[in-house]
């Protein structure tokens, strides 16, 4: 399919700006959805003179995200929070914004809709994050049957929330805290001992799979589970971040119960690093299940974290590993 208008919502974030120059690079024009435009100029540049309009849309407005997706051939809807505040629910963003952007793509004659999810999106989760993605979900197929849905696992590239705020960590601590099963086991390798384990894919990858969804037919109407080639555990990630760093930093495992008291603390915080409801998400696995479609049935290759971590952690290593000592020079 050739895709001349594409809108993209919440096209801002670590993901939005891969999927935007991605589309930009195929020639595409990109309208671009977000809260505040003057914070998003930074797209602008991503493609040729006016291929990129960046327009300010509250998604709880009707008639905002109407005009959004107002003569679009395909809409993507990236809208996703980790941590509720004020009006800026669970409920608000992932479910209730989720349903309207897809009534009224359909209303528009909108031809493809990506939704990006996330894995482990489930309707009986115990944490209220999940059961939103999957609720969500519903409510897109609901007015969408043909939309295809992403659920990608911890996503990881040079703008990430993930590996980059670790490796801030290292830079004022001797530690790397990990959370485990109640209970600090001795030995690595026991069930739970290494933490929760991840599948992280890279962001790269995320943005070519949205591209193929709104391009080849084949994906119509299916969700896919996008994760890398391989699954880690939380000690292994640390271990990563200490590597790649090259700072003296050690994983420690810290009890989930902890976990659970440091949230009831910092979940109080404007820009809460822990909350009550991630600490649910972090009691199970976010590892590809198996029972879905992933990358490779998009023809894409899962790229590796140990091939592109490199790229972007030697910001956090101590200075004197950028210098390069040259001999004096003799006069």
């Amino acid at each position: 399919m050739t895709l001349r208008l594409v809108t993209v919502f919440g096209g801002s974030g670590s993901i939005g700006r891969q999927v935007v120059q991605r589309l930009a690079s195929q020639g595409v024009r990109v309208r671009v959805a977000v809260r505040d435009p003057l914070k998003a100029a930074f797209l602008k540049p991503l493609g040729d003179l006016g291929q990129i309009a960046l327009l300010k849309v509250n998604v709880a407005d009707e008639a905002a995200v109407a005009r959004a997706v107002d003569n679009a051939d395909g809409v993507v809807n990236l809208v996703g929070i980790l941590a509720e505040s004020g009006r800026r629910t669970f409920q608000a963003l992932h479910v209730d914004a989720a349903e309207r952007i897809a009534r009224l793509s359909a209303a528009a004659g909108v031809r493809r809709l990506v939704h990006v999810s996330a894995l482990g999106a489930d309707d009986a989760a115990a944490a209220r994050y999940a059961r939103s993605k999957a609720a969500g979900e519903a409510a897109v197929r609901q007015h969408v049957p043909a939309a295809t849905i992403l659920r990608p696992s911890v996503v990881f590239g040079p703008h990430d929330g993930f590996f980059n705020l670790f490796g801030s960590f290292t830079r004022f601590s001797p530690v790397l805290p990990y959370y485990v099963k109640d209970g600090v086991r001795p030995r690595s390798g026991q069930a739970g001992a290494d933490g929760p384990r991840f599948q992280p894919v890279y962001v790269g990858d995320v943005a070519e799979a949205v591209s193929r969804a709104l391009t080849t037919a084949e994906h119509l109407g299916k969700t896919y589970e996008l994760g890398g080639p391989r699954a880690y555990s939380m000690r292994e990630v640390m271990a990563l971040v200490a590597d790649q760093t090259e700072r003296r930093v050690r994983p420690v495992p810290v009890p989930m119960w902890v976990a659970r008291m440091q949230a009831r603390v910092m979940g109080l915080l404007p820009k809460p690093l822990l909350t009550t409801d991630q600490v649910k998400l972090l009691e199970v696995d976010n590892v590809l299940t198996g029972a879905l479609p992933g990358l490779e049935a998009m023809g894409i290759e899962p790229t590796a974290v140990e091939t592109v971590l490199p790229q972007y952690m030697t910001r956090f290593r101590p200075h004197h590993r950028h210098v390069v000592l040259r001999a004096p020079r003799r006069s």
